[in-house]
């Protein structure tokens, strides 16, 4: 059995005059949300093997909250293929994890991410700022993760 949580990255702050979207960072109101989540995160699960999240400043501030609220003593694994990426690359970067991983979390961006829970569970829902979306998937290996072995377990998000 392997368990994906898909995060995606809560609120942004307003861009600055020149300011690539690649730097914005979180807002307060976006602090406080991924600070929210992560705690009701940790609360269901128990351990967590693997944190990969975008390079993007706000999606690895918002992977360092996670990883201190679910006691992730780990390195935070940033894959630059996250930022602006397309389902299959999701689907590889998840794919080609070691098996020793049991669970993992994915900090990411939309519109990738919605795709993504459309590909694997048919996610029909608009894939909230500060959503964590959990899926299993009945295999052992990360390789052989697909539509046909994925279970939605739970989805929340700041607001709901």
């Amino acid at each position: 059995m392997k368990k994906l949580y898909i995060v995606r990255h809560t609120h942004k702050a307003e861009g600055k005059l020149g300011q690539d979207d690649y730097d914005r960072e979180l807002s307060q109101q976006g602090l406080d949300e991924a600070e929210k989540m992560a705690l009701q995160l940790g609360s269901i699960i128990k351990s967590t093997d693997l944190i990969v999240s975008s390079p993007a400043h706000r999606t690895k501030q918002t992977a360092e909250i996670f990883a201190k609220a679910l006691n992730y003593d780990k390195s935070i694994m940033y894959n630059e293929v996250l930022y602006m990426a397309f389902v299959n690359e999701l689907l590889e970067t998840i794919s080609y994890t070691f098996d020793t991983v049991d669970n993992m979390v994915l900090i990411g961006h939309n519109p990738s991410l919605t795709a993504l829970a459309i590909t694997l569970v048919d996610f029909r829902e608009k894939f909230e700022t500060g959503g964590i979306m959990e899926i299993e998937f009945d295999c052992k290996s990360w390789i052989d993760i697909s539509k046909d072995n994925a279970k939605l377990v739970s989805y929340i998000h700041p607001n709901k």
